[in-house]
């Protein structure tokens, strides 16, 4: 049998699909032919033409049994998912036939944030104080022992998705109803007060070959009330900003990375405190991909698959201008009559890339995550202040008219 990759690939508002295609063309460019493993029930056309499995991908039970059925058609020599949720059923598919990639023991430092952040204090990297919810009395001595506001998350979730920030005791009363019996699927931690950033890496053999530090312009946890931007710091970094990659590739490391690319992201506290958040194993999510493309000239997933299946193969990225990139949203809600399209925008002055995946005759409801967005744009500038001020250009020329639905 000829050399194949597996791609773990969820097709759905299209958010994958150009890693999809970048992972595929990298293999193809290296002699080895990709197998897709979808959701039950989904297509994909970016997929045509290439052997296509189904499994319910929610399923890990369901998705070890695929992947039997694929590595007895197939020679897999690698697993890539995309999806961070699939992070840790491709690693105990790995294990199941001996593939090379992380073990679940390590996927499970990038996706339990109970284990991520045990490991990283192990580490010698600070992390924000935190308890388990097992009663409601316990959340309330921590809450009064830390100060309000304090943060409810599931302990494997992403996109901010069910994440409460609470504010006082009656909201810790309301979120409490809310978890219900699921409690134990979650955590609490004290609110971090700080500049957020995040590190997009690429490692190979554990060693860096590739970071890129970027800033957000937003608080992650408030995406109800501004668009989600972010924008690269390349130039002039603070001490405290080299400290962040230090300890980026100490926490990465650390986790057991050997070859692979992270999604990590740290805050800066006023004081030059340092505090570690969280990290993915899988690329960044939303426009951070195209933006470090447009910046840098390389794509975090197709590098991710070159470096997987050749050894000495290294990122040829350019150092290029401050890029910034910022979800497009609405406060309209209802059905969608007319809306921007994304060549209006890549029209605009500085607009290097966008995407809408949104369009006439979708239903616009309040998002319920961070990455439940109408799409996004990319733009350059000279620093991280004149970025921000072409986002609001941007921001202004996006239009969406709706009618009730």
């Amino acid at each position: 049998m000829n050399p194949s990759i597996l791609v773990v690939y969820r097709p759905a508002a299209g958010r994958y699909a150009a890693q999809f295609r970048s992972v595929t063309a990298a293999a193809a460019d290296l002699g080895v032919r990709t197998v897709v493993l979808l959701p039950t029930g989904w297509e994909a056309p970016e997929a045509d033409g290439l052997p296509q499995y189904h499994a319910d991908l929610d399923d890990t039970a369901a998705v070890r049994a695929a992947v039997d059925g694929i590595v007895a058609e197939h020679r897999i020599e690698r697993i890539f998912p995309l999806f961070e949720g699939d992070v840790l059923p491709a690693s105990r598919a790995r294990r199941d036939h001996g593939i090379p990639g992380l073990t679940p023991d390590q996927a499970l430092n990038f996706r339990d944030k109970n284990v991520m952040h045990r490991r990283a204090e192990e580490l010698g990297v600070r992390v924000a104080r935190s308890c388990r919810p097992d009663t409601l009395g316990a959340v309330t001595e921590f809450a009064e022992k830390v100060g309000y506001p304090v943060v409810v998350k599931p302990s494997a979730g992403w996109a901010c998705g069910n994440t409460y920030r609470v504010n006082d005791r009656a909201e810790l009363d309301r979120v409490w109803q809310e978890m219900g019996d699921d409690r134990h699927e979650y955590r609490v931690e004290e609110f971090i007060r700080g500049t957020e950033f995040h590190v997009d890496s690429l490692f190979q053999r554990g060693e860096v070959v590739f970071a890129q530090l970027s800033q957000y312009t937003y608080s992650v946890l408030e995406y109800r009330d501004e668009p989600g931007g972010t924008i690269s710091r390349k130039h002039d970094l603070s001490p405290q900003e080299k400290r962040i990659l230090e300890l980026n590739a100490v926490v990465l490391r650390g986790f057991g990375l050997s070859t692979g690319v992270v999604h990590a992201e740290f805050f800066l506290l006023d004081d030059g405190g340092i505090v570690f958040g969280e990290a993915g194993a899988r690329a960044g999510g939303g426009s951070i991909v195209p933006a470090i493309e447009a910046g840098r000239g390389i794509n975090l997933a197709g590098e991710w698959c070159r470096l997987e299946l050749d050894p000495g193969h290294r990122p040829a990225a350019r150092p290029g201008p401050e890029i910034g990139t910022e979800y497009l949203t609405s406060g309209e809600y209802g059905r969608i009559t007319a809306i921007t399209g994304p060549e209006e925008l890549t029209a605009l002055e500085a607009v290097l890339d966008a995407d809408v995946w949104k369009s006439v005759g979708d239903v616009l409801a309040p998002p319920s995550a961070s990455n439940d967005v109408l799409g996004w744009y990319v733009c350059e500038g000279t620093d991280f202040e004149d970025v921000r001020a072409r986002f609001k250009t941007v921001r202004d020329a996006f239009r969406v008219e709706t009618e009730q639905a």
